[in-house]
């Protein structure tokens, strides 16, 4: 069993290939207003989560969101894939910025378990996409990159078990 701690307020970023899971182990672990999503900030913008054109303007969405939420003191999950630093690095400057606490949960999945996963869902994310989330995940978890990037704490669930074992014990402000 992993357990990780969180101070309120914290910024939590869920990294993760699409498929893995992030949306349900946050409506599992936190409460829907406490996310901020990029798939509904799509869906906001264009009427489609999946319209990736939207993209641009849904991060800007997303990170007003958070720069408000950190300013009113309140814990915020950012639930995107965030498989590569230039994704992470405008959250980590505005937790920063707040004096939040930073927490990466990272899911870090076999391959094989994530396409399936994908394949399930009511939305399908196209094979070569998933890949490339898939190899940023490794390449970050490989490289070690998220303590140096400031994120305060670490997790890496690496299997299903993990995932479904997490336990996020949460505190008053700090």
């Amino acid at each position: 069993m992993t357990t990780v701690r969180i101070q309120d307020p914290t910024v939590v970023v869920l990294i993760g290939a699409a498929g893995s899971g992030k949306s349900t182990l946050a409506a599992r672990h936190f409460e829907p207003s406490e996310v901020v999503s990029s798939d509904a900030f799509r869906a906001l913008v264009s009427g489609d989560e999946a319209d990736q054109a939207a993209s641009p303007v849904a991060f800007r969405i997303l990170h007003r969101e958070l720069e408000r939420r950190l300013a009113a003191g309140l814990t915020t999950v950012v639930d995107a894939t965030n498989a590569r630093p230039d994704h992470r690095r405008p959250i980590l400057a505005r937790a920063r910025a707040a004096g939040a606490g930073t927490v990466a949960i990272v899911l870090d999945l076999d391959p094989a378990e994530v396409h399936v996963r994908n394949a399930s869902r009511s939305r399908v994310v196209d094979r070569a996409v998933v890949d490339r989330h898939l190899a940023a995940v490794r390449e970050t978890v490989d490289a070690d990159r998220l303590g140096p990037e400031g994120f305060t704490t670490v997790v890496v669930l690496r299997s299903t078990a993990m995932v479904d074992e997490l336990v996020v014990d949460r505190h008053p402000d700090r």
